[in-house]
């Protein structure tokens, strides 16, 4: 028995007891709709045999009560349909640690056949941002990007922080950081579907403030891998559904600050990726499972602006064991992209929402949206951005064209447009 899926599944089984119910009224409403429509079609022809026979109708039976199919629909509609109550706290602040609601199914804006990803850096609602948060509203990162993560399918970055109020913080660590639940509300309303938790400071307030983090995440509907009771746990992957196409995410890092941070048998932990046995053994159970799988991965040189050897080495070695793109945190700046067999490697997003530091290339931030078709055939394309108080926003066009042009002589096998798509190019 897992740590924290237990409660992750027990709210699918009623999500999936839902809508079974809301099935079956559907198809009893149909059901009566066609009743209802063949009794009419029968009634029409018993109509006119009669009227052939000579025989007059009758005035009294002439009036027709409404068909079961159009009183069964108005009334499924009426009953579906959203109150003003539910569109009046679009722009309000909330931040009382209760994300909106599920139930209500949503219409992709994709192709058909494709599923839209929006993939970020880190992620940090805690320290400084947090101080903003308290400030400015607990939106307040996410007020300029917020409509452009909600257009994807499915949204996922690095949550670079425990979420906690218990523990003992980390000892000779220069940072340590923990934020409340109310702070993964605004991540949540923003889009998210997915965060990973395979870094370096998840386990700033040990065992405790990543098993509180673990439960605040299923308690926010966020989905979430790279972190567990054992390492079956942490190397399990997780599955998001987004137009009909499942995609399957795994969570690994390769900056262990302690030893004992890594996930083992019978030990709690982090998915390490010093090793790619097991990561390439998480990897391949993905592949079995899903349309499309994402690696989300913590490694690299900080302040570095390409990738060292051992990113390009394990970066090939998790698409070769059946990765379809392999997405980069940890250098807090953006690194190019490179284009590996037909999939892609992002070797860093750099920073999402972070405090600010130096250099000034990390407030270089933005959105990589890839789209993709089951089997892993992705497109991709990055909207560049700045960051200003832990507030990212797109860039002027000037700006962000050079940028993308910068991020292009970064990249390897691969060159980015102006316009940021991303193609595949000779070595």
């Amino acid at each position: 028995m897992t740590y924290s899926r237990t409660r992750t599944n027990d709210k699918k089984k009623m999500q999936r007891g839902k809508r079974a119910r809301k099935l079956l009224w559907f198809n009893l409403i149909m059901l009566a709709c066609i009743v209802g429509f063949a009794a009419f079609i029968w009634m029409g022809n018993h109509r006119d045999e009669t009227l052939q026979s000579g025989d007059k109708p009758d005035i009294a039976t002439e009036s027709i009560a409404p068909s079961p199919d159009e009183s069964g629909l108005e009334a499924t509609e009426s009953s579906d349909a959203p109150t003003a109550s539910d569109d009046d706290g679009d722009d309000e602040v909330v931040n009382d640690a209760v994300p909106p609601s599920d139930d209500e199914e949503t219409v992709s804006s994709s192709e058909p056949g494709t599923v839209s990803i929006a993939l970020v850096g880190d992620i940090l609602p805690a320290a400084k941002v947090l101080d903003y948060m308290n400030q400015f509203g607990f939106d307040y990162p996410f007020r300029e990007t917020s409509s452009l993560l909600s257009a994807a399918d499915i949204t996922a970055g690095n949550l670079e922080t425990s979420i906690t109020t218990r523990g003992t913080p980390a000892q000779n660590k220069e940072y340590v950081y923990r934020g409340p639940k109310e702070g993964l509300v605004p991540i949540k309303e923003a889009g998210f579907d997915f965060l990973s938790l395979a870094n370096n400071h998840t386990m700033d307030y040990g065992w405790e403030g990543l098993s509180d983090t673990m439960d605040a995440l299923d308690d926010a509907d966020l989905q979430h891998a790279g972190s567990g009771i054992d390492d079956r746990e942490a190397y399990t992957p997780a599955y998001v559904d987004g137009n009909g196409i499942t995609v399957g995410f795994v969570s690994l890092t390769r900056v262990v600050p302690k030893t004992e941070w890594k996930a083992d048998k019978d030990h709690p932990g982090l998915a390490e990726a010093y090793s790619t046995e097991r990561a390439v053994a998480a990897v391949k159970e993905a592949r079995g499972n899903a349309d499309v799988v994402v690696v989300m991965i913590h490694w690299g040189t900080e302040r570095q602006d390409l990738p060292n050897e051992f990113q390009k080495s394990v970066g090939h070695t998790l698409i070769d064991a059946g990765a379809d793109l392999v997405i980069g945190s940890h250098p807090h700046v953006l690194q190019g992209f490179e284009s590996y067999k037909g999939k892609w490697i992002a070797y860093s997003l750099g920073n999402f929402v972070f405090p600010g530091m130096s250099p000034a290339t990390t407030a270089e931030t933005g959105i990589l949206n890839a789209t993709c078709k089951p089997g892993g055939d992705c497109t991709l394309r990055f909207a560049p951005m700045i960051a200003k108080m832990a507030q990212p926003a797109p860039m002027d066009d000037v700006t962000g064209k050079a940028l993308l042009a910068r991020l292009s002589s970064n990249s390897f096998a691969s060159k980015v447009e102006e316009d940021g798509t991303i193609v595949a190019s000779n070595p």
